[in-house]
C-alpha cells in the first residue's frame, strides 16, 4: 500500500479507574525521515508495550503497512497509568490515519477501544458499560467489540457500533460501509431468571424465614448461628430472590462494577439477578475489599446491591472480617495507590453464618456438645464485639425437626415474601426521597431520630433492654432501624411496642454454654 504524507493523528479513548473510565488521547505521530522505531509513552503497561507485535501483525493482515519511519505514540494524559489492551484499536487506526493509508474522517465522533488478534480479528475487552457511560456524558460516539457493544447497549441516548476486524473498522470510518448502531436493550428483558432458588424448598424454619424478610427489607446485616445441616446456607442462598426489584440506577451500578472486574461479557440468553457472592474463608484482605496495582473491585463491590455471604464466619482471618468494619458503615472502599485513590461502592448486605461451637453442637437438644467452656471462649472471640455489633439482626438457628422434613406441605413461596418486601421498600423509597440514604438500614443518627420516635412504653423497653443486655449506642440505633423496618412491613406509621420487642430479641442471642 502506499503512503501519503505522513501526520499527527488523535484517537479518543478511554482508561478505567475503578468503575469510571476517564478520557485518554492516542496521539499517534510518523516522521518523514527516521529508521524505524515504535515507540509508545504515557505509563503503559507490560500489555500495552506488547502490543506493537500484535499491532503490526493485524495491520499487515488486514492489507494494510506498517510504519517505515520513526513513530512515537503518545497516551495522554501521561500522568494516568494506563493497562491492558484497551488500546490496540485505537493505535493501529491511529497508524493507519498518521502514515496517510486511509483518512479516517469522522474519527473525532468517538471514543474508541478494542484488542486486536493477530489476524486483524478485534476482541472483546472488559469495560463496555462503563465506557458507554462515559460517552453518553461526553456526547460522543462508541465504537467497541462485539461483546463489549452489547454489554455497552444497556446505556441509552449513545451510538454504539460494533466492529468485528481491523479493516470492516477502516472501512466505516472511512465512509466505504455503513453500519447500523445497535438498539438500546431494556434492562427488565433481564430480570425474569425462572431458574432461581425458591423459599418454598425451605422447610420449617419459621423464625428463620421471618427475620430474614425483616433483614431483607430493611436491608439489615445478619447473623445466623446454628448446628450443621440446620438450613443456614440453603436459606442465604435463596435471598436474592425474596429482594426488592433493583432501579435502573442500581442495575446499571452492578453491572459497571462486573464490567470493570471483566467478569461480565454479554450472552444471549443471560439473566440478572441481584449480586450474591460468597468468597471461601481463606480469602485475603484484598480479595475482599479489592487490591492490585490496578485496583480492582473486591467481593464486598462485588455484592453491591445484593448478599455478601460469609459462610464458616469464626473461620475468616480476624484482620480480614475487622477490615469490613468501615466499608460497612461508609456504604464504599477505597483503595489508595502511588498513581491515586480509586472507590469502589459496596452498600451490600451482610449475611453471616457459623456454628455455635467448635463442634458445632452447643444447644443442641440431640447430640452432645464435645467442646470445653474454654474451647467455645476460643471460638467466640475470634469475632470481635464491634464486628459482632455491625450486625443489626442475630438469631439462633435449631436443627429442623423430623416431621417438618418429611412434611410435604410447601412453605411460602419467594414470590409471597417478595410482595410484602417490596411493599415495605416502597414506603422507605418515599421516606428517603431526599436522602442519599434508601433503605433503613442505611439511615443516618439523625435520621433515626426523625423517623424512629418511641414514647412510653416502647421507650421503657429500650431502656431496660440496654441496661440488661449491656448493648452500645450503635446497638441502640440498630434496634431502632429493625424496629422501623418491622413496622413498614406491616404498613405501620408508629413504631408499636411489639416492633421494639421483636427487635430486641434479634439483639439478645445467647450462645448456652452451661446446661447443655
Amino acid at each position: 500500500m502506499e503512503f501519503g504524507v505522513p501526520m499527527l493523528s488523535t484517537v479518543q479513548s478511554c482508561a478505567l479507574r475503578g468503575i469510571d473510565a476517564v478520557n485518554i488521547a492516542v496521539e499517534v505521530n510518523s516522521c518523514e525521515r527516521g529508521d524505524l522505531k515504535f515507540i509508545i509513552v504515557g505509563l503503559p503497561d507490560a500489555a500495552i508495550k506488547e502490543s506493537c507485535d500484535r499491532i503490526f501483525s493485524a495491520l499487515v493482515n488486514s492489507g494494510y503497512a506498517i510504519p517505515y519511519t520513526r513513530t512515537t505514540v503518545n497516551l495522554a494524559p501521561s500522568y494516568i497509568r494506563k493497562e491492558g489492551s484497551f488500546y490496540d484499536l485505537p493505535i493501529a487506526l491511529g497508524v493507519i490515519q498518521s502514515t496517510g493509508q486511509s483518512y479516517l474522517h469522522n474519527l473525532s465522533e468517538f471514543i474508541v477501544a478494542g484488542e486486536l488478534g493477530l489476524s486483524g480479528k478485534i476482541r472483546g475487552i472488559k469495560g463496555g458499560l462503563t465506557f458507554a457511560i462515559k460517552a453518553k456524558k461526553e456526547k460522543k460516539k462508541l465504537l467497541l467489540p462485539v461483546e463489549a457493544a452489547q454489554e455497552a447497549s444497556f446505556v441509552d441516548g449513545v451510538e454504539i457500533f460494533a466492529v468485528n476486524n481491523l479493516n470492516e473498522a477502516v472501512k466505516f470510518l472511512t465512509g466505504q460501509i455503513k453500519l447500523v448502531p445497535l438498539e438500546h436493550r431494556n434492562f427488565l428483558s433481564l430480570l425474569k431468571n425462572e431458574d432461581s432458588l425458591d423459599f418454598s424448598e425451605v422447610k420449617g424454619q419459621e423464625s428463620l424465614r421471618r427475620a430474614v424478610e425483616i433483614a431483607v427489607a430493611g436491608a439489615h446485616n445478619i447473623l445466623m448461628i446454628g448446628p450443621p445441616g440446620a438450613g443456614k446456607s440453603m436459606i442465604a442462598k435463596r435471598i436474592p430472590s425474596i429482594m426488592s426489584m433493583p432501579t435502573f440506577d442500581e442495575f446499571l451500578e452492578t453491572m459497571s462494577i462486573y464490567s470493570a472486574a471483566g467478569l461480565l461479557m454479554a450472552e444471549k440468553n443471560a439473566h440478572f439477578e441481584r449480586p450474591f457472592r460468597s468468597p471461601h474463608h481463606t480469602i485475603s484482605n484484598a480479595g475482599l475489599l479489592g487490591g492490585g496495582s490496578i485496583p480492582c473491585p473486591g467481593e464486598i463491590s462485588l455484592a453491591h446491591n445484593g448478599v455478601l455471604f460469609l459462610d464458616e464466619l469464626s473461620e475468616f482471618h480476624r484482620a480480614t472480617l475487622e477490615s469490613l468494619r468501615q466499608p460497612l458503615e461508609d456504604g464504599s472502599v477505597t483503595i489508595s495507590r502511588s498513581s491515586g485513590k480509586v472507590k469502589f461502592p459496596c452498600r451490600t448486605m451482610i449475611v453471616g453464618a457459623m456454628n455455635p461451637c467448635p463442634c458445632g453442637y452447643l444447644g443442641d437438644k440431640t447430640r452432645r456438645c464435645k467442646c470445653s467452656h474454654l474451647d467455645i471462649q476460643r471460638y467466640r472471640s475470634r469475632i470481635s464485639g464491634p464486628m459482632m455489633d455491625r450486625f443489626d439482626i442475630q438469631i439462633n438457628v435449631l436443627a429442623v425437626p423430623i416431621e417438618d422434613i418429611q412434611s410435604k406441605k410447601f412453605s411460602e413461596s419467594s414470590m409471597d415474601i417478595r410482595v410484602r418486601v417490596e411493599k415495605a421498600s416502597k414506603i422507605q423509597t418515599e421516606r428517603f426521597k431526599s436522602s442519599q440514604n434508601g433503605r433503613n438500614a442505611h439511615m443516618s443518627h439523625g435520621e433515626v431520630v426523625k423517623f424512629c420516635r418511641v414514647d412510653g412504653e416502647s421507650s421503657d423497653l429500650l431502656a431496660t433492654a440496654m441496661k440488661q443486655l449491656g448493648l452500645s449506642a450503635r446497638a441502640y440505633d440498630k434496634i431502632l432501624k429493625v424496629s422501623r423496618t418491622i413496622a413498614d412491613l406491616e404498613c405501620e406509621e408508629k413504631i408499636l411496642p411489639h416492633h421494639i420487642l421483636e427487635s430486641i430479641q434479634y439483639r439478645s442471642l445467647e450462645m448456652v454454654i452451661d446446661g447443655r
